[in-house]
């Protein structure tokens, strides 16, 4: 018998996985528009897998539930892709740790907060709403305030070893400062209920973080 190569094989493999990685972008475009149009609670996975043009059994293969779906497409939307690196890990937030300019540090800060609120922002709000009915997206919006509060805490710590801080501000409040001015609640009101245009928000946003947090 005629044995199939390796080079078939990884092939084979490759395609697979291209297909399958195909099928997820075509599922979580097409939950994101739904959640973000019409609502967590009313959107089901029905109408995911009819936008999305995949079977129903597709979508249940990849996605047990409305809950992993929602999970999946606001980790994408956050990270920019389907790594499994989290966001206070990345170059990001890694690199004003060490920039020693710190408003250049904050800028940078401030600009990767800015790009992962433009994809991030309007799906994060889809679980903002959905909280208040739903008990797992209420502990998972929480658990995502804690994550972006350690985040901004570890900045804000470096900014404060430096004696970078504005006198008087100590790390923890400077991260709670930091906090409410890039949130993508204060995002929602500025770029959604206001219309202000992005690079209105950014120049807006980064006079009041460094007017805040630095002398």
């Amino acid at each position: 018998m005629k044995r199939m190569s390796m080079g078939k094989r990884a092939y084979r493999s490759d395609r697979r996985e291209a297909d399958a990685a195909a099928t997820r972008a075509a599922i979580r475009a097409a939950a994101t528009q739904l959640f973000i149009e019409q609502g967590y609670a009313i959107t089901t996975l029905r109408q995911v897998a009819k936008e999305a043009g995949v079977g129903e059994r597709t979508l249940y293969a990849a996605f047990a539930s409305k809950f992993d779906l929602y999970h999946h497409c606001l980790d994408v939307a956050i990270s920019g892709d389907e790594d499994p690196v989290a966001v206070r890990d990345r170059p990001g937030m890694t690199d004003p740790l060490a920039e020693p300019d710190p408003a250049a540090a904050l800028t940078a800060v401030v600009d990767y907060g800015i790009e992962l609120l433009e994809r991030a922002g309007d799906l994060i709000w889809v679980g903002v709403e959905a909280a208040g009915a739903d008990e797992r997206m209420s502990e998972f919006s929480r658990a995502g305030r804690r994550e972006t509060q350690a985040v901004m805490l570890r900045f804000t710590t470096t900014l404060a070893e430096r004696d970078a801080l504005r006198p008087g501000l100590d790390a923890a409040r400077a991260a709670d400062v930091l906090h409410l001015l890039a949130s993508p609640h204060t995002r929602r009101v500025l770029r959604r209920d206001l219309g202000w245009r992005v690079e209105e928000y950014r120049e807006w946003l980064q006079g009041a973080a460094a007017q805040q947090l630095l002398p």
